[in-house]
């Protein structure tokens, strides 16, 4: 049995996907579990032997959305020791069991024969249970799911966190505030560098490991209940924490860093501005909110799990007046409440115009880094900038769509299962919003910077 987040992983599909079978009864499941033998049957035309699930999903992220591609996705040397280590004495423990279950049966079987003589019943049985012991003898296919499964175990760990009950994996390097980063989850942290503590986390279960050097001091009561910091620390096994997280836009402080033009990119009229904050300092924003640099109030464009590069769509001339490659720049934020309505149970649908598409990246990047949405749909008009971008991310994500259109009215899905996000200039906005309340939506269902 497998909770839904291995289970998602295993076919490639997001872990909404399979909430959305669940309920429609087309996977059974028990508990909050599925079986590999029910998974299979909902999704028989997954491949194992051509393209492994684990590395095909990391590839499509990594080069779907930008970020560094990793020559390999292994942890190293000394977590893929103590992981196969643990899996080892995991697979030694079920040996030792399984030679003491065959042990009774066959016990039990020949105590059957000597009482099968006299009762004919007993005998039936007997000759039945010999039969069985026959067949399970005979070597089958091993379950591809389950060797998946288990290959994953020792390449990625899941890790469950509380009191949310978020999920997520920590895969190569990759240490616990990293890993809950790329997954779209905003824990608690400030200089992600060992010095500040605020990523500070309690390990309830499981193994970890410290991967990375840090000068916060945490007390020997603090040590001995199980706290470490998450951006030092790495999951040997799968693990539980407890560690705060913002669950709202007035849980993060507004902050200010000194970040540094990394580059300007022309976009016609459009300038992308990337900024890199400090090591020992990053920026806390969630997807969809803004900041002020240069004086001036912009839609930060970049999804949270990008770690420390910030981007920004601004006006050319924005750009051209202060704005150049290298130069120090303050950044000051977050603001904003244009947040993802995460746990509403509905699907995404964003519409753009413009620099309004700076918002709308940053909440799409992080609705596809969540990996809880079965459908996620982006709407903007021809022409636009960085519509090479949106197209990549149909064609990679199995469960993004991307339409180009003039006439809005024809485009629109079925409103009644999603929240709908709208940015751009007012008039567009308004217009927008007139179209989508004329075809039913309700008001708590649309969402306007």
């Amino acid at each position: 049995m497998l909770n839904l987040s291995r289970a998602a992983r295993l076919v490639g599909v997001p872990r909404g996907l399979l909430q959305q079978y669940v309920k429609e009864g087309r996977l059974e499941s028990f508990d909050g579990m599925v079986s590999t033998e029910s998974l299979l049957s909902a999704f028989p035309a997954v491949n194992f032997d051509e393209d492994p699930v684990f590395e095909r999903m990391a590839r499509i992220k990594e080069e779907a959305f930008g970020k560094r591609v990793r020559e390999r996705i292994l942890p190293d040397r000394e977590v893929l020791s103590a992981r196969l280590y643990e899996q080892s004495k995991e697979l030694a423990d079920y040996r030792h069991h399984l030679e003491r279950y065959h042990a009774i049966v066959v016990h039990a079987l020949e105590k059957l024969k000597d009482l099968s003589a006299a009762r004919p019943e007993i005998a039936d049985l007997a000759k039945w249970l010999d039969q069985q012991l026959e067949e399970a003898l005979v070597t089958e296919a091993p379950d591809k799911l389950d060797a998946m499964e288990a290959y994953l175990r020792i390449v990625s760990a899941h890790v469950e966190l509380r009191p949310s009950g978020r999920e997520f994996f920590v895969e190569g390097s990759d240490t616990l505030l990293e890993a809950a980063l790329r997954a779209g989850i905003p824990v608690n942290y400030g200089c992600s560098n060992g010095n500040c503590g605020l990523c500070k986390a309690r390990l309830v279960s499981g193994e970890t490991r410290q991967v990375r050097h840090q000068d916060y001091f945490l007390s020997e009561a603090e040590k001995n209940s199980g706290h470490l910091l998450a951006c030092c620390h790495t999951a040997v096994s799968d693990v539980v924490i407890e560690a705060l997280e913002a669950g709202r836009p007035d849980d993060i402080p507004l902050q200010q860093i000194e970040t540094r033009v990394k580059s300007v990119e022309i976009l016609g009229k459009i300038a992308r501005v990337t900024l890199q904050t400090p090591r020992s300092s990053r920026l806390r924003f969630l997807a969809g909110q803004s900041a002020n640099l240069a004086d001036s109030q912009y839609f930060i464009a970049s999804c949270p799990c990008e770690d420390r590069n910030i981007e920004f769509h601004i006006p050319e001339e924005d750009a051209a007046s202060g704005l150049k490659k290298g130069e120090v720049v303050l950044l000051t934020g977050p603001s904003g409440k244009f947040v993802l309505k995460e746990h509403s149970g509905r699907e995404p649908l964003f519409i753009a115009s413009g620099t309004g598409f700076a918002p709308i990246k940053s909440l799409a990047e992080h609705a596809v880094a969540l990996d809880t949405f079965s459908s996620i749909l982006l709407l903007r008009e021809p022409d636009c900038y960085l519509s090479n971008l949106c197209r990549s991310w149909e064609a990679a994500l199995d469960n993004f769509g991307y339409i180009e259109t003039d006439e809005l009215s024809d485009a629109l899905p079925e409103l009644h299962g999603r929240d709908v996000y709208v940015s751009g200039p007012p008039d567009f906005v308004e217009r927008t919003k007139a179209i989508l309340i004329g075809k039913g939506l309700p008001q708590n269902q649309l969402f306007t910077p």
